[in-house]
């Protein structure tokens, strides 16, 4: 005779005896999601690289404008009304119009764009997850086609 608890324990089935449901096609699913928080850290990372490519693009952009606008014979229209007016602190003025010293101001200003939009990035993470905790976070509907 067996007791009573032993016919009531489930005997593990394996995976292949079970039999998949077979359901119909329901169309595009919903899934409502919340972002409640932003780790700072990848946030930062992120941030960071952003900047870096826009650090580039600013240099890259301001050689390319330079260049059309010295094929457009901008800079030596400059120079020779610098010339005509005579005056000792225009022409010095000139000299910051060369390519050299253009490009090495970019520079300047794409290391200054990246370091603070890195913390910017990084700050703005911090914030939102203060704020998240007060509010619940960023609601989101995803839908799978």
């Amino acid at each position: 005779m067996t007791a009573p608890h032993e016919e009531e324990i489930a005997q593990p089935t394996m995976v292949q005896d079970m039999v998949p449901h077979e359901n119909p096609d329901v169309g595009i699913r919903r899934v409502k999601m919340t972002i409640s928080r932003v780790d700072p850290w990848s946030a930062l990372k992120l941030s960071f690289l952003v900047s870096v490519a826009i650090g580039i693009m600013i240099v890259i952009a301001t050689a390319v404008l330079w260049f059309v606008l010295d094929s457009m014979h901008v800079w030596s229209q400059i120079d020779g009304l610098l010339k005509t007016l005579n005056s000792e602190a225009l022409l010095e003025l000139g000299q910051f119009m060369e390519f050299g010293r253009v490009i090495s101001f970019s520079v300047v200003v794409g290391v200054v764009e990246t370091v603070l939009m890195t913390a910017f990035g990084a700050l703005m993470a911090l914030i939102y997850n203060v704020v998240a905790m007060l509010v619940g976070g960023f609601h989101v509907t995803v839908t799978d086609e």
